[in-house]
């Protein structure tokens, strides 16, 4: 894999995970919580990410043809788990889940679901490590790509750790207001990938 193809390959899973995208929605599911709650949530949902986009480039395809189930299908189920994330933001059911276990030992953790994925390792993500692994020569090459990948999430998990930083400049009612926005934006997405899924059904 040359340089151009390493920087094609970035740009496609930069574009597909959208680290950008996914800092305020880091900052919205985890609103509240300390720093050192926050910065454990982001290494385990870029570790758990690490390794399932590793899992799925390498032998992903396989799989999913050994259980007979198309990337369509997975596309779908993610959509459909994707909306009940977002039904959850934008009437504030985290919240009030949050403040109610408040006084157990084990509080919400985002980090696998719906961090990790769908939102991180999404279908999309998913079916690009696939793809980039499957059009690659070597086993250096599609070492290259998993090295890729890597680079991706560490500049995900460098914005994460940020967001302590933007939730104190946007205070109580912006970050209220931004949760409630990137709920329905989360829910546009969630419907996205059922539709592409549907047409990915129908046609053959």
């Amino acid at each position: 894999m040359d340089t151009l193809t390493s920087i094609t390959a970035f740009v496609a899973l930069f574009v597909v995970i959208d680290p950008i995208g996914l800092t305020p929605l880091f900052m919205a599911l985890t609103s509240g919580m300390s720093a050192a709650a926050r910065r454990a949530i982001a290494i385990r949902a870029c570790l758990v990410a690490l390794v399932l986009l590793t899992v799925f480039g390498l032998v992903g395809e396989t799989v999913l043809s050994f259980l007979g189930i198309s990337l369509a299908a997975f596309r779908i189920a993610g959509g459909l788990l994707l909306f009940l994330t977002a039904l959850d933001m934008l009437f504030e059911r985290r919240k009030q889940r949050r403040e109610g276990q408040a006084d157990t030992p084990h509080s919400e953790d985002p980090s696998v679901f719906p961090l990790a994925m769908p939102l991180i390792a999404g279908p999309g993500a998913i079916a690009t490590m696939i793809l980039l692994t499957g059009s690659a020569g070597t086993g250096l090459d599609v070492a290259l790509v998993h090295g890729v990948m890597a680079s991706v999430l560490l500049v995900v998990f460098v914005l994460f750790l940020l967001a302590g930083t933007l939730e104190r400049l946007l205070g109580p009612v912006g970050i209220n207001v931004v949760t409630r926005l990137l709920g329905m934006l989360l829910a546009a997405l969630s419907v996205q990938f059922v539709v592409d899924g549907i047409r990915d059904l129908l046609v053959p």
